[in-house]
């Protein structure tokens, strides 16, 4: 901690004498900064590994899906799906990304909730800048939800998805960029709203929209136009459908099923390339991430 030092002259009657006057001035730079974006990254973990529940439940919804929907669906879907392919593998993609869909999002409602209870306020008087803060906040919500999805990665026999390095390294590549986003997303609606019943209700009102509108559960060819026009401004939908490439790129299947199944997300005519797709999700999260920091610059 720096210290500045001023030297008063005394009047005349103590002639001679210096009073010095030491003020404590906070230390801020970058060192700081990352030192703050450490401790909030490390209290969401904290928070996360005490609220065993909280782990416990955000799993039960993705498993239901793959379980019982993969399973109930899968007698009607059956007839159009290759030899070997199940309709579970097909929504496997999807629903791995709902795994960190909900965790990601509601991550951010302990912003709500420390604003009710005041120790937001504790932290924004602190020397550090605002950005840190968001900063820690995305990070810490990524790795949970990243967490969560590895765990969902261990159910990939149940959907006869092959355990190929290659293949798990490229989902949790692409699970750690959805959460980050996710969490910019659920940072920036918490970053204005006061009250915790009015998070809770606006991430319950958007969530679901988002999953079933990003082709996680059916192919995104041969929609109606409208439907087609909603899926395209998903942003889900530019991370599941290379999570499904990636997962049917390492099955055993005629081209023209793949084809049908996993038909890449085109703009009219054109197909959007992988990268371009994943690179969206980034902008997304980045451009989410500046305008919470620029939110919580405006708090006081």
């Amino acid at each position: 901690m720096a210290t500045q030092t001023t030297g008063v002259a005394a009047g005349p009657e103590t002639t001679g004498l210096v009073e010095e006057i030491r003020v404590a001035v906070p230390e801020h730079g970058l060192r700081h900064d990352m030192r703050a974006v450490s401790i909030i990254w490390r209290r969401e973990l904290i928070r996360f590994r005490t609220d065993r529940l909280r782990a416990i439940t955000s799993l039960i919804q993705p498993v239901l899906f793959l379980f019982v929907l993969g399973t109930g669906l899968g007698s009607l879907a059956g007839r159009s799906m290759p030899p070997g392919v199940s309709f579970k593998t097909f929504i496997y993609p999807g629903v791995l990304a709902m795994s960190v869909l909900f965790t990601a999002i509601f991550s951010a409602a302990s912003i709500v909730w420390d604003r009710e209870f005041g120790f937001l306020r504790e932290i924004l008087v602190a020397p550090v800048s605002r950005a840190s803060i968001v900063i820690g906040k995305c990070l810490g919500g990524a790795t949970i939800a990243t967490f969560q999805g590895i765990i969902f990665l261990i159910l990939a026999w149940y959907a006869d998805v092959p355990y190929n390095p290659v293949l798990i390294l490229t989902l949790i590549g692409e699970l750690l960029l959805l959460s980050f986003t996710l969490t910019a997303f659920g940072v920036m609606m918490a970053a204005r709203i006061k009250q915790f019943q009015a998070f809770m209700a606006l991430t319950q009102m958007l969530v679901l929209p988002l999953f079933f509108l990003s082709g996680a559960l059916y192919p995104l060819s041969g929609l109606p136009v409208w439907l087609s026009v909603l899926t395209r401004i998903d942003p889900l939908t530019y991370i599941v459908g290379p999570m499904r490439h990636a997962v049917f790129s390492h099955l055993s299947m005629p081209a023209v099923f793949e084809q049908h199944l996993a038909p890449g997300i085109t703009w009219g005519s054109w197909l959007v390339p992988i990268w371009l797709s994943v690179g969206i999700v980034a902008i997304m999260g980045l451009g989410m991430m500046l305008v919470a920091i620029a939110e919580f610059r405006k708090t006081e």
